[in-house]
């Protein structure tokens, strides 16, 4: 599969997945912290909130591309858009939350 104009199509199409599901964990960490709860509680919590939508996403969306990966056209389409998911959906789950706390517990130390 070589990077062509219909793979960086779906580089654009997975980029969209890919930040509003970051924008929407960090704000549900957003609104636990005004809730009252702890940075890290807030953490795990929108993380176990949001684990399940994003999974959803991330599995109907890579079975929706995987009949496209035949197509001589498209399958750099799919492709791209089935590996980007793959490591994204690691990311937001994992990477997004780490970052989150790194940032934020120095304004925790100083508040406290």
């Amino acid at each position: 599969v070589f990077f062509t104009a219909t793979a960086m199509i779906g580089m654009i199409a997975l980029s969209g997945i890919v930040v509003r599901n970051a924008i929407v964990l960090i704000d549900f960490i957003r609104q636990a912290r005004e809730a009252g709860k702890d940075l890290r509680t807030a953490i795990i919590e929108a993380g176990a909130i949001r684990l399940r939508p994003i999974m959803l996403t991330a599995g109907t969306t890579l079975l929706g591309t995987w009949p496209i990966t035949f197509d001589p056209i498209f399958s750099g389409l799919a492709w791209s858009i089935i590996f980007g998911l793959l490591i994204s959906t690691l990311f937001t789950l994992v990477v997004i939350p780490v970052v989150y706390s790194m940032i934020f517990a120095k304004d925790v130390s100083r508040e406290e």
